[in-house]
Formats: C-alpha cells, structure tokens, sequence
C-alpha cells in the first residue's frame, strides 16, 4: 500500500550491491499482507464509563498484558492519553514531543524526526548507528518495535500510551532492561463514528488527522485512521561569501502515515484483529550546527539566529516504513490463547554536513562559521529490512486466587546498513561507500504467576529465557576503512530474566507495592569505519528494587503515584565518541547505577480546574575507575587527563550517564467555563523542565546542555457537547533555544530544540 507521493527510487550509489536501490512501499505491503496471514491477539480496550463531574476517571492499563485498574500494577506505570495527548501533538512534532511527559523519561536524537533515542531513568544508548541496541523496549500494537528507526512511527489515534519504568524483561519481547514504552492504537467498534483534525500554525505547518469506524458485516468492522503533518523549509543556508550551497532552503518535512485495522468477531470466544499501517517521511535530515556554542561556556554564540545557517554539503532525509500484525484471542473455558504475529519493514536514507559549516581552515580562502579543520559529509541507509515476530501466549481464566499466564516469543531480523562518504570540497562526490549486514534470531520462553494470599495481599513472580544470536559482515566497495579488528563477528547470549513483586491495599483505594526486577540485554557490534575498527560491546544485565504507592484520594477527586528505586547495570554498553581521536566505538562499563523518586498526581482543585503534576529524581553514574575515553577537539574536558599510548584519555567513573536529566517537571492545568448548554470556554496549558545533561561520556562546560523549560497554551471553545472544538495554541511559547545534543568531531557543533509555534486547530466528532 503506498500513500500519495511515496517516494521514487533512489539511484544506486557507484559500487552498491543488486537491491541497493530504494525499494517501493507496495513490496512491503505486499509481505505485510503475507504476514497478516498468521493468527494474533486481540484486546477489550472500551473507555471507562464517564466520571462525574469534578472526579477522575478509572485508568485501566495493559502493562502486564492483562486489564487492570494502574493501581493495582506493583509497578511504576504512567499514562499518556485523551486531551493531554492531542494537546502536544498539534504542533506537528514528532514522537520526541512526549520527552519530559511523564516522570523519568527523555527522547532525542541526533537524526531528527527518524530515529529517536529513549531514556527511562536515565538509562539508554546515545548509539547512532543504524543497527544500534536500546535498553528501552517501544511496543506499538502488541509488537516489539526493534530497530531504532522503527521507533519513529507517527503518534496519532492511539486510545493511551503507557511508559513502564525498570526492567520489564518476563512479559514483554525484546531489551527492556530500562523499561518500555507501550503504543495501543484506538481498535475497530461497531460504533458508526469518526472524527476529523486540522491543524495550522506558524512556519506553515499542517498537522492533519482523521479516523473513522466502518461496519462490514455482523461480525466484521475496520477502522481507518490516518496523518499528514507538513512544515515547510524556514532555515535559509547562505555562505557569507555569496558562494552558492547545494541545499539552500531546510529544516521542513512531509510525515504521512495510514493506518487499517479490522475486527472479526465470529463468536464470543474468538476474535481477530488486522492491522497494516504505512509511513512516508519526506525532508531535511537533523542540521548539525558548526560552532554554536561559545567556548569556554555552554551558551549559544552572541548573534545566534536559529533561522540561519551556513553549510556546503547536501542534505536530505527519507524513509518508508510497512508492517503488518495480526493478534488472535480463543477463550477456551478456563484458559484463553494469544497469537501475536508482526512483519515490520523500513528503508530509510539521511545526508548531511556532518561538520557544521563550510570550507576549511587549511584552504587560502578558509572556511567558518568559526573554525572547520576539515570537512565530512556522509550519509546512512537502512534497506533491505525485514523483522518478523512471532509470541503465543497462554493465560488462565479461573475466579480462584491463583492466576498464571505462560509462552514462547521468536524473532527474525536481516537488514543490510549502507554507509557512504563524499567530497564536499570536490563538488560533492561519492568517495567511500561500505554496507553491513546484519542478522538478528532470538527465542524465549516465559512465564508468570499471580496469587492473592488474601484481599488485601497480592503476590506476582515471572521468569523468561532469553537466547540472542547476532550475525555481522561488512563489505568495503570503495575507500578503505580499519580492520584490525577484522570485518565479521558472531554474538551468541543467553539469559534467565526475574521479577518478583507485592501488594498490599491498605485500603479499598491506596494501595503499597515493592518490586524486584531483572533485565538483559543481548551484545552489540559497530561495523568498521575509516575512523575506527569494529568493535563489539558485550551482554548487559541490570538488577532493579522499587518501592511504591498508588491509589485514589479525596473521593477520587485526585489520584497519586509515588516510586522509590535503586538499580544496578553491569556490564553496561557505552557508545563512546571523541573528535580529537575521531574515533567512535562501543565499550562496556563495569557497572553504573540509578538512585530515585518518582511522582505523578492528578488532581481536581474544584470541580473546572483539573491540574496534573509529574517529577522525577534520577541520580545516576558510571562506575569504573579504570575506564577511559578520548575527548572533544575544541571543548574543554573537566575530567582526569590520563595518557594511554601517547594519546591523552579521559576518566569518566562517577559521570552521570549521558542524556540523563538529574531533575525533571512537568505541569498541566485546564480551566473550563460553561456557555451553554453542551458549550464551553476552556484554557489548558502545559509545561515540562529538565535539569542539565551531559551530552557524552566525559564531562565538559561547552558540551553540558543547559536546563530546558518549554511551555504551552491553548485557548479554545467546544460545542455540541464536544462535537466541535476550535482552538488557538501556542508551543514553546516562551521560544526558549537550547542546543540540546552536539556533534563531537573537530568544532563545537551542536543542534537545537524546536522553535515557538504557533497556530489554530479544528477538530470535529460525527
């Protein structure tokens, strides 16, 4: 299935391999389809009946794959859903838009809208490349959304997200060692509804999203839901010496997605859900910034205009992305059986001016902005991909106090990874060109128990086998890279992942909870590069200890969450950068840790005024006095110089692990006045700080990202007893610029958070 103005082909890149070629969508579909074929689950997701007014609604979640109300999970579960996600996502952001959200969790990334990075307390993999391993798990619609740029997929028409914190590594499929973040699209009823958005705000940006249930038969409905999201290009690249650049005009995007799902229900005791979506993502790739931050200091360059930029290389940015799944239930009495079937498939190719600028110092003319020692333009593809994923799953049904669910989960990942390098200052041609292949077989079984001891006292435990295998090749076509190290490698990991955890009601609506976790997470190899050999990062484990406190309060007029924990990774994968060396490789740490405290509360001040508050604490550090790593080329390292082999390294034990906020808030509040009979005027505005963080391994004043506070406001009318709502919104609305991530090659390059947004919104019910 292709959405309109699915791309065209790429050309094959001089040296590539038959296939190299960008493959058309309708392929995959077509596999998709073939997928689809094999059975799957399918789950009661109907909305809890309305609340009275001035009282919270009943959460229910599925973070150990069964209902339940979220206080009864003796875990750390925080929601996203409703009017705070809709808010959010008007801007036409992607999903990095729900980092800072909830407690403990960031998302960044150094690739723009495709390949985001997550964090949940302060664990995660600051890893590029495109075959990178993350210890925080996304599972869109029941299926392990794996490879990093499979992660992007657009928000839209989803009935909730869940962010599970700590190690879910018994229930769910593949590295969550960190937690996992849980996508559930809103499912097909026999409800004859839709609804309709349009979006329009500054920089031309169009944000468009629509859903809507068809009815085919008795036992049959479908329900088709879709995204556009467009901003046009609003940075202009211009050389102050007037000399023409390759891309003048950057930063906008075409984002469509489509997705179809479709229920057969034959009888009570079975039921089927379909799914196929689709992804075409048109635009600039993440415009690295030469010499942004000053030297010295961690603040943007005097004179800094984020509208503004000077390179010489090319930019550019595509992918596409197919799947399918197909999620099969049969009550069989006492017992019900689950099929998750997944086919996932993504091609994707990113360009760009990896040194910030244009020229070069050594040339008699120079180059800026600031100083470049030496261009480097490349850029990366992902083709030939293909995930599948297969879980069945038993569960018991009995009344008794005891309760069991139990399976086996395979996975099958081949991909093949394209890395090319070109010569700016030659005009812009290809002069190094290498592929990876990688393939990816893993199996488990699982299984967990639940007993309730009494009424008041409930106990949980699971155990899961994890065996991983990883296949790795590179080819050099043209250029020369390191071998050292050699151009092949072979990972074989196997693991025995726990939980245990309790509950105690200390009355019919609070309720005490303590957990402990294990989680694993399976080797990873970096391919070889004219900057540095293979390397490989050995098996990682982490042990995690929570205590908590959930429930209701005040006659459900506000609701809390309170979490305490500790956690310990050995062996943790590192991805460690320096531009001095200009080398890039995976090590692993002997340990690192995580101490903290988690908060959510929800709460109505009076029966209009609906006001939600988030917070987190993540104290986190590497623990490894031995190990070290190179550092920046112009920035200024603050720890201990040590020289190993006549280079100078860096030791980074007791350095917070990078991309971790030490402090996060967020705060949401919505005030509503009556007009009418099923009208209303409302306000709703919502803000998200982090403290700083380290953006690499070692710690440096220029290269520490300064706290973050971005805040929105919304203003609006809604009638028809909420039919119709139009209203005016404002994202960012204090245009707070930081750099937020940077570039450690030869400058100070770095990039920078969206800019103000704002802009009108119409949304519709029928």
């Amino acid at each position: 299935m292709h959405l309109d103005g699915a791309f065209p082909s790429e050309p094959v890149p001089a040296g590539a391999p038959a296939g190299a070629r960008r493959r058309p969508g309708a392929r995959a579909a077509a596999a998709a389809l073939a997928a689809l074929a094999a059975a799957a689950q399918a789950q009661d997701t109907r909305p809890a009946p309305p609340a009275t007014p001035g009282t919270l609604e009943r959460v229910t979640v599925t973070a150990e794959r069964r209902s339940e109300d979220i206080k009864d999970v003796p875990s750390a579960v925080s929601t996203l859903s409703g009017e705070k996600l809709d808010v959010i996502n008007s801007g036409g952001q992607d999903v990095r838009m729900l980092s800072g959200r909830v407690p403990s969790l960031n998302i960044e990334s150094s690739f723009g809208r495709a390949f985001p990075r997550f964090y949940i307390r302060g664990y995660g993999n600051t890893d590029f490349r495109s075959n990178a391993s993350q210890p925080v798990s996304l599972v869109y619609d029941d299926v392990v959304q794996e490879n990093p740029i499979l992660k992007g997929f657009p928000v839209f028409d989803l009935a909730r997200i869940e962010v599970l914190a700590g190690p879910q590594g018994t229930l769910f499929g593949r590295n969550t060692p960190a937690g996992v973040v849980k996508f559930d699209s809103v499912k097909p009823s026999k409800q004859l509804d839709a609804y309709g958005s349009l979006a329009v705000g500054s920089l031309q940006t169009i944000n468009v999203e629509g859903a809507g249930n068809v009815q085919l038969g008795e036992a049959l409905s479908a329900r088709i839901a879709g995204q556009v999201q467009h901003r046009k290009d609003w940075v202009t690249n211009a050389r102050p010496d007037g000399v023409a650049v390759p891309t003048d005009r950057l930063e906008g995007y075409d984002d469509r997605a489509l997705r179809l799902q479709a229920a057969w229900t034959p009888s009570r005791d079975l039921q089927a859900l379909f799914n196929l979506h689709h992804r075409n993502l048109d635009g600039s790739a993440r415009l690295f910034r030469a010499n942004i931050i000053r030297k010295g200091s961690n603040d943007l360059v005097p004179g800094f205009d984020e509208k503004r930029i000077s390179t010489d290389g090319r930019n550019h940015q595509e992918l596409e992305n197919t799947g399918g799944s197909a999620r099969l239930r049969w009550s069989l009495g006492s017992v019900t059986l689950y099929s998750i079937t997944g086919f996932e498939t993504v091609d994707a190719y990113s360009r760009g001016d990896i040194d910030g600028g244009y020229g070069a110092a050594f040339l008699p003319t120079g180059g800026g902005p600031g100083l470049i020692p030496f261009p480097s333009e490349t850029a990366g593809g992902i083709r030939d991909h293909r995930q599948i994923s297969q879980e069945f799953r038993a569960e018991s049904n009995g009344s008794g106090p005891l309760g069991w669910q139990g399976g086996v989960y395979l996975f099958d990942e081949t991909y093949t990874i394209d890395s090319f390098d070109y010569d700016t200052l030659g005009g812009g041609g290809q002069s190094a060109y290498s592929y990876a292949t990688q393939k990816n077989k893993a199996w488990a079984v699982f299984g967990s128990l639940n007993y309730a001891v009494s009424p008041r006292l409930k106990l949980r435990g699971g155990l899961r086998y994890t065996n991983d295998r990883k296949d790795f090749a590179t080819t050099v076509v043209q250029g020369t890279v390191v071998t050292s190290n050699g151009l092949t490698a072979r990972t074989k990991d196997a693991k025995l992942s726990w939980d245990a955890s309790g509950s105690w009601a200390l009355d019919r609506e609070l309720n005490a909870y303590a957990r402990v976790a294990t989680g694993f997470r399976g080797s990873s190899i970096q391919s070889a590069s004219a900057f540095g050999a293979q390397t490989q990062a050995g098996p990682e484990t982490t042990t995690s200890y929570e205590l908590g406190l959930k429930g209701d309060l005040l006659d459900k007029r506000a609701r809390v969450s309170l979490s305490v924990f500790s956690y310990d990774v050995k062996n943790l994968q590192l991805t460690a950068v320096g531009g001095a060396a200009n080398v890039t490789q995976l090590i692993n740490a002997k340990k690192a840790t995580g101490r903290g405290v988690e908060l959510n509360l929800d709460a109505y001040l009076g029966e209009r005024l609906l006001v939600t508050l988030g917070a987190s604490v993540n104290d986190t550090a590497i623990k490894d006095p031995t190990l070290a790593v190179a550092g920046c080329a112009q920035c200024t390292v603050t720890d201990p110089a040590v020289t190993i082999g006549g280079a100078t390294y860096y030791r980074i034990d007791g350095n917070p692990l990078p991309q971790a906020p030490k402090y996060t808030l967020n705060l949401t509040a919505r005030y509503g006045v009556p007009a009418g009979p099923g009208a209303e005027w409302f306000v709703y505005t919502d803000w998200v700080w982090r403290s700083k963080v380290n953006f690499f391994l070692y710690e440096s004043i220029e290269f520490t990202g300064k706290p973050l506070t971005e805040g929105g406001l919304r203003l609006g009318y809604s009638w028809a007893n909420g039919k119709y709502e139009a209203a005016l919104y404002g994202r960012n609305i204090t245009n707070q610029i930081r750099a937020v991530g940077g570039i450690d090659f030869n400058n100070l390059t770095g990039f920078i958070n969206e800019p103000r947004m704002i802009g009108a919104q119409f949304k519709a019910v029928f």
